[in-house]
């Protein structure tokens, strides 16, 4: 909860001399925000603040971030701890519902999201209303926004319960839904989920078994798909999860909300930056090459750029790098794959790692660079990079979209501008102009 400073913060206006006095708040951890609620109706006056960057859209206690310490924290968990202790679903009824369960509290929750991952059987319709090689995140948006009309029991909003049941299907259903999608792209039968499974061995059955032999789920493989589920499952307010809210801000039932993240997602500066991390490694094509690229990523003239490396919110090192990285490892030492753009992406991090250029400006590896090298190793094709991204941060989704729903005083969003249009003028009869 947040709660007010004593503090001030006093504005004036030069022209006229005209002050105000801002209320201070502070949360529980992070800077503390001014309170600009009452601004336009004192002064006239708005706040201008492009892609906001620098404002408060909300209060939650879901996740915080420190960008210049490298920290991320789910309900004050850290990621590193919850990705190397818990497994997705333990992190799932975390965020749901602040606390991790015990054991008896885990049992429940695992089997009431396992029990949910069929979906309606006449959804096949929709998906053989699509091109083959429609793009899975086109399909993934139509498919997702058809829920609400087969599950009308769970699109009540102003219901607590109907709230949790639409979490629960919205959760379960997602790998679902994605591996359909998968299956279809490439022309294979889909796969039914098996309840015997964890959630990430049953997304990666879904994904890749066929009736013609048994699959077999590598440990390491499921533990690393895990993290990755993990380690994504939620990140403050970024564009998609803005986007969910703002959705559900204006009482859309949740099934439209969570559409609209993926839609948001999908573009290629929030969910696409892993499938960029393999554009790039392909573009320099070989070993031999990267010291040219790094040479061109240097020069401030060139317009080529290390794909992976750095991040916007992390001024330090990605803590979900340093996990990732370990299962990247991990996974390419059991697969042990004869592929050269995996060969580069190592030698590529080795030499990252160490010289003094980007070591002195924290170009450190991202979550991005590893995951990437990861599911391309795990045979997903890049199209389903950022369908993977939305199976993870569903639940962060969905957990603040109820904690949106359920705040006190919750009202539709309506961000304000700065108009720089035409002034009013006189309109001109079509004859006459």
């Amino acid at each position: 909860m947040t709660k007010s400073n004593a503090a001030t913060f006093t504005l004036t206006n030069d022209a006229t001399g005209q002050a105000i006095k801002l209320p201070v708040m502070d949360g529980s951890m992070g800077p503390s925000v001014i309170d600009v609620r009452k601004l336009y109706a004192e002064t006239g006056h708005f706040t201008f603040d492009p892609g906001f960057t620098s404002t408060g859209s909300c209060e939650s206690g879901l996740t915080f971030i420190d960008g210049d310490e490298g920290i991320l924290l789910h309900r004050g968990y850290s990621i590193e701890e919850l990705a190397e202790h818990s497994d997705f679903l333990e992190v799932a009824h975390l965020l749901l519902y602040g606390e991790l369960p015990n054991k008896e509290q885990k049992t429940k929750f695992d089997r009431d999201v396992t029990y949910h991952t069929m979906v309606h059987e006449q959804l096949i319709n929709f998906y053989r209303g699509f091109r083959r090689d429609a793009h899975p995140m086109a399909v993934m948006c139509g498919v997702v926004g058809a829920l609400s009309a087969f599950y009308h029991d769970s699109t009540d909003i102003h219901d607590e319960r109907q709230r949790m049941i639409a979490s629960f299907r919205l959760v379960a259903k997602m790998p679902t839904i994605a591996a359909m999608a998968y299956k279809y792209s490439v022309g294979q039968p889909f796969n039914y989920p098996r309840n015997d499974l964890s959630y990430a061995e049953n997304f990666l059955h879904m994904m890749f078994a066929v009736p013609a032999e048994p699959y077999k789920i590598s440990p390491t493989v499921a533990r690393a798909m895990d993290r990755i589920l993990i380690l994504h499952a939620d990140h403050e307010q970024n564009a998609s999860t803005s986007t969910v809210r703002l959705s559900g801000s204006s009482g859309a039932n949740p099934f439209a909300c969570i559409a609209a993240g993926i839609a948001s997602l999908w573009g290629p500066a929030h969910g696409g930056a892993n499938e960029a991390v393999l554009n790039m490694l392909r573009e320099i094509g070989h070993k031999d090459n990267i010291n040219e690229f790094i040479k061109k990523a240097k020069d401030k003239d060139d317009p080529f750029r290390l794909m992976g490396f750095g991040h916007r919110v992390y001024k330090n090192y990605d803590p979900r790098a340093k996990v990732m990285q370990k299962s990247c490892h991990e996974v390419l030492a059991e697969l042990d794959l004869d592929d050269p753009l995996l060969d580069l992406a190592m030698a590529l991090e080795k030499i990252a790692l160490e010289d003094e250029y980007f070591v002195e400006r924290k170009l450190f590896p991202n979550v991005d660079f590893y995951s990437g090298i990861v599911l391309k190793a795990l045979g997903l094709p890049t199209s389903m990079f950022t369908v993977l991204f939305a199976v993870a941060r569903t639940v962060g989704w969905v957990a603040q979209w109820k904690e949106m729903i359920e705040e006190p005083g919750q009202k539709i969003g309506r961000p304000r501008q700065l108009y720089t249009g035409p002034q009013t003028r006189p309109f001109v009869p079509l004859d006459k102009r």
